[in-house]
């Protein structure tokens, strides 16, 4: 009994023995320099790479509607929020002054009218008289010219009267398009410049298309070779939460801006499927899928390194307790991973940042620096446990029995 207690006690000690002399290695890895670098394993993966971006929802119709001739407002039937139709009536002006104006310019056209007819009697008399040579030249001349004078006033008048016409018709505004309406910054009975004076007029309304949606984004330089017309674009809105929509890119600015001091070009994205809680204001993050690749060999961005000279593309492989430094080629990556296409084989260890000098194995039989291998290790250790054990059978390991 106490003999295998011996045994237990001997194993017990060649266990804490190899445990120590683990710590004492990793001590001396560390105080050397040599730290174990952290490493991933090549496995095959689904790469998505996509171009992200934010930007501002909003109609992809907005008018701010402005009289051209300036008045008061008569009626204003609209209000903030409302649907109307195109050709609805939005807002009309006092049009007192212009129906006066309109009046008198009528009775002035009257006028007009009876002296032409006058004048045209008198030369169609002189007409007659000069054939026959009754009448001199010049009084026929005098008549003549009186018939187009009262021709050409009539012809003025009335075109005076379109003028006050066609300013009568500008005191009804109409809706354009389909829309809402987002602002009303008047009242009724406030007087509103026109947009034909020397302003830019009195906004009274401000109309959208909101069946039309469109997101106004910025995307960053570096990523704008990758975005083309017409690709497909998620739209995350950050208001309401989890919901996403479909979108499309609809077009992109020829020439960069600077926009939160960051350089990118910007694009027009075309809501192509709307939702009914989305409104113009709104935030949104987008994602434009720009390449896929899927079930191919993947191993972190991190593990690739690139030669500054040859500008080849090399990974740290490893091998036992070293590390054998390897040339391969890859495909397309997104912002963590990257496609190998060559040089590396599934399940084999690379290496996430650049390893100890002695840690490379720089040839290919010798180990890597001063380093302990595995085996060796395993080896020596198998050793001291057989040493132990065969002296556990000796009387230097055996208890001493009390004498009865």
């Amino acid at each position: 009994m106490n003999r295998w207690l011996g045994i237990l006690a001997t194993l017990a000690l060649v266990v804490g023995g190899y445990y120590f002399w683990g710590q004492w290695k990793s001590k001396v890895r560390d105080n050397s320099g040599l730290r174990t670098p952290a490493t991933a394993v090549v496995e095959y993966k689904d790469i998505h790479f996509s171009v992200n971006g934010a930007g501002d929802i909003g109609p992809a119709d907005q008018v701010s509607v402005r009289p051209e001739v300036e008045g008061k407002i008569a009626l204003l039937p609209v209000d903030i929020g409302d649907r109307v139709k195109k050709g609805d009536l939005l807002f009309t002006l006092d049009d007192t002054v212009l129906q006066t104006q309109r009046a008198a310019q009528m009775i002035v056209i009257d006028g007009a009218k009876l002296q032409l007819a006058k004048a045209q009697r008198n030369y169609d008399r002189s007409l007659k008289l000069f054939k026959e040579n009754l009448i001199s030249r010049e009084t026929f001349d005098d008549t003549k010219t009186d018939y187009d004078l009262a021709r050409n006033s009539l012809q003025k008048e009335e075109k005076a009267l379109k003028t006050v016409e066609n300013q009568l018709s500008l005191t009804k505004i109409m809706a354009p398009f389909d829309c809402t309406i987002l602002t009303r910054p008047v009242s009724v009975g406030q007087e509103v410049s026109g947009s034909s004076g020397f302003n830019a007029g009195t906004e009274v309304l401000t109309i959208a298309n909101l069946n039309d949606m469109v997101v106004s984004a910025h995307i960053n330089q570096a990523d704008v070779t990758r975005v083309k017309q017409g690709q497909e674009v998620d739209i995350q809105v950050e208001s309401v939460p989890g919901l996403h929509i479909r979108g499309k890119v609809e077009r992109i600015a020829p020439q960069a801006t600077i926009k939160n001091n960051i350089k990118g070009f910007d694009a027009r994205i075309a809501i192509t499927q709307l939702d009914p809680r989305v409104r113009p204001g709104m935030t949104s993050n987008l994602q434009i899928p720009v390449a896929s690749a899927s079930n191919v060999l993947a191993i972190p961005l991190a593990s690739v390194f690139t030669d500054p000279m040859t500008q080849e593309r090399y990974v740290y492989v490893k091998n036992d307790d070293s590390y054998e430094k390897r040339t391969i080629h890859i495909g397309m990556s997104d912002y963590s991973v990257a496609e190998v296409t060559s040089g590396l084989s599934s399940n084999e260890v690379v290496c996430l940042e650049q390893p100890a000098d002695a840690l490379i194995n720089k040839t290919e039989a010798k180990p890597a620096g001063n380093l302990v291998s595995r085996t060796e290790a395993l080896a020596s250790v198998g050793r001291m446990e057989t040493n132990l054990l065969a002296q556990a059978g000796t009387n230097k390991f055996q208890p001493k029995l009390a004498k009865p």
